[in-house]
Protein backbone atom coordinates (compact mmCIF):
# COMPACT_ATOMS: atom_id res chain seq x y z
CA UNK A 1 0.00 0.00 0.00
CA UNK A 2 1.47 3.44 -1.19
CA UNK A 3 0.87 6.38 1.03
CA UNK A 4 0.44 9.66 -0.68
CA UNK A 5 2.01 13.01 0.76
CA UNK A 6 -0.27 15.49 1.08
CA UNK A 7 1.06 19.50 2.30
CA UNK A 8 -2.24 20.55 4.40
CA UNK A 9 -0.96 24.29 4.16
CA UNK A 10 -1.60 25.34 0.20
CA UNK A 11 -0.29 29.12 1.10
CA UNK A 12 2.87 29.90 -0.26
CA UNK A 13 4.81 32.90 0.45
CA UNK A 14 5.64 36.35 -2.70
CA UNK A 15 8.67 35.60 -4.43
CA UNK A 16 10.29 38.49 -5.48
CA UNK A 17 13.62 39.98 -6.90
CA UNK A 18 15.18 42.77 -8.14
CA UNK A 19 17.32 42.22 -11.52
CA UNK A 20 19.28 44.25 -14.17
CA UNK A 21 17.18 45.69 -17.13
CA UNK A 22 19.29 43.42 -19.36
CA UNK A 23 19.27 40.75 -21.32
CA UNK A 24 20.93 38.70 -18.64
CA UNK A 25 18.72 40.06 -16.12
CA UNK A 26 15.56 39.11 -18.36
CA UNK A 27 17.18 35.56 -18.83
CA UNK A 28 18.09 35.18 -15.11
CA UNK A 29 13.89 36.39 -14.56
CA UNK A 30 12.89 33.70 -16.16
CA UNK A 31 15.62 30.73 -14.75
CA UNK A 32 14.65 32.26 -10.94
CA UNK A 33 10.80 32.64 -11.66
CA UNK A 34 10.94 28.52 -13.35
CA UNK A 35 12.36 27.54 -10.42
CA UNK A 36 10.33 29.06 -7.80
CA UNK A 37 6.98 27.95 -9.40
CA UNK A 38 8.50 24.28 -9.72
CA UNK A 39 9.76 24.70 -6.00
CA UNK A 40 5.74 25.75 -5.01
CA UNK A 41 5.23 22.20 -7.31
CA UNK A 42 3.10 24.28 -9.79
CA UNK A 43 3.31 23.78 -13.47
CA UNK A 44 5.98 26.12 -14.64
CA UNK A 45 5.80 25.79 -19.00
CA UNK A 46 3.30 28.34 -19.51
CA UNK A 47 4.66 30.62 -16.74
CA UNK A 48 8.09 30.04 -17.83
CA UNK A 49 6.88 31.81 -21.39
CA UNK A 50 5.19 35.18 -20.00
CA UNK A 51 7.85 35.59 -17.39
CA UNK A 52 9.83 35.49 -20.23
CA UNK A 53 8.43 37.72 -22.34
CA UNK A 54 7.24 40.45 -19.57
CA UNK A 55 10.83 40.63 -18.45
CA UNK A 56 12.21 41.07 -22.35
CA UNK A 57 9.74 43.73 -22.54
CA UNK A 58 10.91 45.52 -19.26
CA UNK A 59 14.81 45.04 -20.56
CA UNK A 60 14.46 46.10 -23.92
CA UNK A 61 11.54 48.93 -23.89
CA UNK A 62 11.20 49.87 -19.99
CA UNK A 63 14.74 50.35 -19.74
CA UNK A 64 15.87 53.34 -17.79
CA UNK A 65 20.35 53.42 -17.68
CA UNK A 66 20.44 52.75 -13.79
CA UNK A 67 17.54 51.18 -13.00
CA UNK A 68 16.14 47.67 -12.39
CA UNK A 69 13.07 45.69 -12.82
CA UNK A 70 11.67 43.52 -10.31
CA UNK A 71 9.37 40.17 -10.48
CA UNK A 72 7.03 39.44 -8.61
CA UNK A 73 5.38 35.64 -8.16
CA UNK A 74 2.02 35.17 -6.34
CA UNK A 75 -0.07 31.97 -5.63
CA UNK A 76 -3.60 33.23 -4.03
CA UNK A 77 -5.98 30.45 -4.07
CA UNK A 78 -5.97 28.95 -7.64
CA UNK A 79 -4.58 31.65 -9.90
CA UNK A 80 -0.63 32.21 -9.89
CA UNK A 81 0.06 36.00 -10.42
CA UNK A 82 2.93 36.62 -12.43
CA UNK A 83 4.43 40.77 -11.90
CA UNK A 84 6.61 42.68 -13.92
CA UNK A 85 7.59 46.36 -13.14
CA UNK A 86 10.12 48.44 -14.83
CA UNK A 87 10.86 52.38 -14.17
CA UNK A 88 9.23 53.69 -17.42
CA UNK A 89 5.72 55.06 -17.31
CA UNK A 90 5.77 56.46 -20.79
CA UNK A 91 5.67 53.53 -22.54
CA UNK A 92 1.98 51.22 -21.73
CA UNK A 93 2.55 48.60 -23.57
CA UNK A 94 -0.76 47.65 -25.58
CA UNK A 95 -1.22 44.62 -27.93
CA UNK A 96 -0.98 45.43 -32.04
CA UNK A 97 -2.96 43.67 -33.86
CA UNK A 98 -1.77 40.31 -35.39
CA UNK A 99 0.29 41.18 -39.28
CA UNK A 100 -0.09 39.90 -42.27
CA UNK A 101 1.18 36.57 -43.05
CA UNK A 102 2.91 38.27 -46.13
CA UNK A 103 4.38 40.87 -44.14
CA UNK A 104 5.97 39.45 -41.39
CA UNK A 105 7.80 41.66 -38.26
CA UNK A 106 10.55 40.70 -36.10
CA UNK A 107 8.87 42.45 -33.02
CA UNK A 108 5.46 43.23 -31.34
CA UNK A 109 4.34 39.97 -31.01
CA UNK A 110 5.02 38.95 -27.81
CA UNK A 111 2.01 40.96 -25.46
CA UNK A 112 0.24 38.77 -28.14
CA UNK A 113 1.28 35.90 -26.87
CA UNK A 114 1.00 36.91 -23.34
CA UNK A 115 -2.68 37.72 -24.02
CA UNK A 116 -3.16 34.25 -25.83
CA UNK A 117 -1.62 32.21 -22.59
CA UNK A 118 -2.65 33.97 -19.86
CA UNK A 119 -6.18 33.93 -18.32
CA UNK A 120 -6.22 38.23 -17.79
CA UNK A 121 -3.15 40.69 -17.80
CA UNK A 122 -3.25 44.21 -17.48
CA UNK A 123 -1.10 47.07 -17.05
CA UNK A 124 -1.10 49.25 -13.82
CA UNK A 125 1.01 52.85 -14.24
CA UNK A 126 2.71 53.67 -10.86
CA UNK A 127 4.09 56.89 -10.18
CA UNK A 128 7.30 55.84 -11.18
CA UNK A 129 7.40 52.95 -13.75
CA UNK A 130 4.02 50.53 -14.64
CA UNK A 131 3.80 47.13 -13.38
CA UNK A 132 2.23 44.38 -16.25
CA UNK A 133 0.97 41.55 -14.46
CA UNK A 134 -0.42 38.42 -16.21
CA UNK A 135 -2.31 35.89 -14.26
CA UNK A 136 -3.01 31.87 -14.89
CA UNK A 137 -5.90 29.86 -13.19
CA UNK A 138 -5.31 26.45 -12.00
CA UNK A 139 -7.35 23.74 -10.29
CA UNK A 140 -7.52 25.13 -6.56
CA UNK A 141 -4.79 23.75 -4.83
CA UNK A 142 -3.56 22.01 -7.46
CA UNK A 143 0.13 20.98 -7.57
CA UNK A 144 0.60 22.56 -3.59
CA UNK A 145 -1.38 19.13 -2.40
CA UNK A 146 1.64 16.62 -3.80
CA UNK A 147 -0.69 15.47 -6.79
CA UNK A 148 0.34 14.90 -10.11
CA UNK A 149 -0.92 17.46 -12.26
CA UNK A 150 -0.95 18.42 -16.20
CA UNK A 151 2.00 20.28 -16.97
CA UNK A 152 -0.12 23.46 -18.81
CA UNK A 153 -2.50 26.03 -16.73
CA UNK A 154 -5.80 26.01 -18.76
CA UNK A 155 -6.02 29.00 -20.47
CA UNK A 156 -8.68 31.43 -21.43
CA UNK A 157 -7.14 33.27 -23.63
CA UNK A 158 -8.88 37.25 -22.26
CA UNK A 159 -7.80 40.05 -22.26
CA UNK A 160 -8.32 42.43 -19.62
CA UNK A 161 -7.12 45.22 -17.53
CA UNK A 162 -7.35 46.27 -13.74
CA UNK A 163 -5.87 45.12 -10.19
CA UNK A 164 -6.05 41.64 -8.21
Amino acid sequence: MSQQITRTDTSVSPFTVLLSATRKGARLARLLGTERIRSWGLPHETAALIIAELAANAALHGRVPGRNFRLTLSVTGNTLRIEVRDPRVERLPTVRPAPEPEAPRECGHGLLLVEELADRWGVVPELIGKTVWAELDGTPCTGLTGTKRDSRWPTGGTYGRGGR
